[in-house]
């Protein structure tokens, strides 16, 4: 699966930066987050494309006001959301600038008019929010564009995993993405159970990956090392700038650094190899074989005192010991000789 030119099966692990509510009401800081993310290595930088009005109601009633020790407590919905979200004159310019300077774009569509709107902008992918997950309509229509389905998977139930598939899939839409997440915003190490992206993969035959929102860089690290191949990480430009995000974003400089550490990982996990290359047959050497220990007369017969196994590794291999024990010497060799099948009787 290819999302934009990056190909998932060749090019290594795909990283998003979220850019989120971290823009500061300035479509300056938002370009120059893009820049950043595009200097620091990440592979794409991902809106989220909404207004106060398509995501919520402009209410008062206490359902609509945030509780449960989030960061957002006693806010109103429809309030954190005006403070949040990205001016939706700003996308073409964005869209526009990325695609400038060389780095993949793309948005999370909370209605369907949102899907429209970016339909004319020609993202290379969309990412359902992990809290858009149950929104079947939403789903559906926005598979119904045939670019790659990125779908978090935060607060589903296996069984809403499992018809957000077949929605895409019943649309002709197979390029699917599930990611990892867990919806609390910072999220605790122990709700992250990275085992599940593998699970997801297994499971649903699928590409899996992981969308972050633990503090720190340990979770997408050891998420790449258990199979992720897509990582998705709030950034911001420097957590100077404040908004309803930074709190649990990375600035500039953490998120470089993990960038770093996963393209370490990608080489570290390499590829199932036992072949004997240049470099093993090279430090084969240092390994252990058979060496003459003691002086030996041609005739004498080879015991554990006269050869033994050791350092370095040019002698028979040290598998033959017992084949040998008891042989004659062919001839007279002398102590720190590499031991040979010329020498045996």
């Amino acid at each position: 699966m290819k999302i934009g030119s990056f190909d998932l099966e060749k090019d290594g692990i795909y990283i998003i930066a979220e850019l989120s509510a971290n823009h500061g009401g300035k479509i300056s800081i938002a370009k120059d987050t893009i820049k950043a993310a595009k200097e620091i290595g990440a592979n794409a930088i991902k809106l989220q494309t909404y207004t106060a009005d398509t995501i919520t109601l402009n209410c008062d009633k206490d359902d609509f006001i945030i509780k449960g020790g989030t960061l957002w407590d006693d806010k109103k919905l429809y309030d954190l959301y005006t403070e949040a979200y990205l001016p939706w004159e700003w996308h073409k310019e964005l869209f526009l600038y990325a695609r400038e300077i060389g780095i993949d774009i793309f948005s999370s569509p909370f209605d369907k008019s949102a899907v429209d709107f970016l339909e004319i902008l020609n993202p290379s992918a969309y990412k359902i929010a992990s809290f858009e997950i149950t929104d079947y309509e939403l789903i559906r229509y926005t598979a119904s564009k045939m670019k790659p389905m990125i779908i978090s998977t935060g607060i589903a139930t296996i069984e809403e995993i499992q018809d957000a598939l077949e929605i895409c899939k019943a649309e002709g839409n197979n390029e699917i993405i599930l990611l990892k997440c867990t919806s609390a915003y910072p999220a605790p190490l122990e709700d992250a159970n990275l085992k599940t992206i593998a699970n997801l993969a297994e499971t649903f035959g699928v590409i899996s990956g992981f969308s972050d929102h633990t503090l720190g860089s340990t979770a997408p690290i050891a998420a790449v090392a258990l199979g992720a191949k897509v990582i998705e990480k709030h950034f911001i430009l420097d957590k100077s700038i404040g908004g309803a995000d930074a709190d649990f974003s990375m600035d500039k400089q953490e998120f470089a650094a993990m960038v770093q550490a996963i393209r370490h990982v990608e080489k570290l996990l390499g590829r199932v190899d036992y072949t004997m290359d240049e470099k093993k047959r090279n430090n084969r050497r240092f390994s252990r074989s058979l060496y003459i220990a003691k002086d030996i007369k041609k005739g004498e017969l080879f015991n554990e005192e006269n050869i033994r196994s050791v350092r370095p590794g040019y002698g028979l291999h040290p598998k033959h010991l017992k084949d040998i024990l008891d042989k004659k010497a062919s001839r007279d060799i002398a102590f720190a000789t590499p031991l040979a099948w010329e020498h045996i009787i």
